[in-house]
């Protein structure tokens, strides 16, 4: 009765996935056959490869972020949407309608609202007399991933809130009336119940936004494609440029990879991270 499932599965992922290994130890650049080379491809990448630990670092940077604020933003929200009116209802749609945008879209509304000319956020600066102060979201080195960071955030805060109010609404209302008997106050009930039985579904929102950080591809190409001067660059595009800009797919596979082992390990890391603070093991 699995044959069917398994046959899709095998054809669409697994296929693809053991092909990319073979890749990842050849160099190819798609027309030609491909040259074995053994694990050359992975050392040069690891030791000699300077854009792509920079683009490492930028993606490190970016994830680093959007986890910390988006994962915040969604629990702090959340806890205030927890009941089931007609306005938190109406709020939770609200926030969760750009998850329903596709990225080039999200991408391309963000770009404008960044220009430094005729953006909507020069232009307020503008109303508060900071206009001459306004800085180049996306053309300043220095800022151009953190504004990035921002669009991601504001693009699938909605999503997560969804999963944390579904995660709080598992919570025993019994546990909150007790702690008021006690005495406790919003922020020990928060402390001391709401955020130790938040933890599982905290594990599902910060490996969810771990992986939406490391397959961005869409809105940072649709925003600066990875400029400028590759201070947007993160694995994902760097990845595309070395397979369809420099064809070198062999050696794009096996960024691929790293990519892949990469993630896995950190989203390891966090769930351990998270079962630690829970007392479980």
């Amino acid at each position: 009765m699995a044959l069917p499932a398994f046959a899709v599965y095998a054809s669409l992922y697994l296929y693809p996935a053991l092909t990319n290994l073979l890749y990842a130890t050849q160099r190819w650049d798609g027309i030609t056959a491909p040259e074995f080379t053994g694990f050359r491809n992975i050392t040069y990448l690891l030791t000699e490869d300077d854009l792509f630990r920079k683009a490492l670092g930028n993606n490190l940077r970016f994830m680093l972020v959007v986890v910390i604020f988006q994962t915040g933003f969604a629990l702090l929200f959340a806890t205030f949407l927890l009941k089931n009116s007609k306005t938190n209802i109406f709020l939770r749609i609200v926030f969760f309608f750009p998850t329903i945008l596709s990225s080039v879209s999200v991408g391309i509304i963000w770009t404008f609202l960044y220009d430094p000319n005729y953006g909507s956020i020069t232009a307020f600066l503008k109303t508060i007399g900071l206009g001459d102060r306004a800085p180049l979201w996306l053309g300043n080195e220095s800022l151009t991933l953190y504004s990035i960071a921002l669009t991601q955030v504001w693009f699938h805060t909605g999503q997560m809130i969804v999963i944390y109010v579904a995660g709080l609404q598992q919570i025993p209302k019994e546990l909150y009336e007790a702690a008021e008997v006690d005495g406790a106050t919003r922020w020990q009930q928060f402390k001391g119940i709401t955020w130790p039985m938040a933890l599982p579904t905290t594990a599902v929102v910060v490996a969810y936004t771990t992986i939406q950080t490391f397959k961005a591809f869409d809105l940072i190409f649709a925003m600066t494609g990875g400029g400028p001067s590759y201070a947007s660059e993160i694995l994902v595009t760097q990845i595309y440029n070395t397979a369809f800009i420099s064809q070198k797919f062999g050696y794009a596979s096996a960024q691929s990879v790293v990519l892949v082992v990469l993630v896995l390990f950190i989203t390891w890391l966090q769930r351990k991270t998270l079962r630690l603070n829970d007392g479980t093991k």
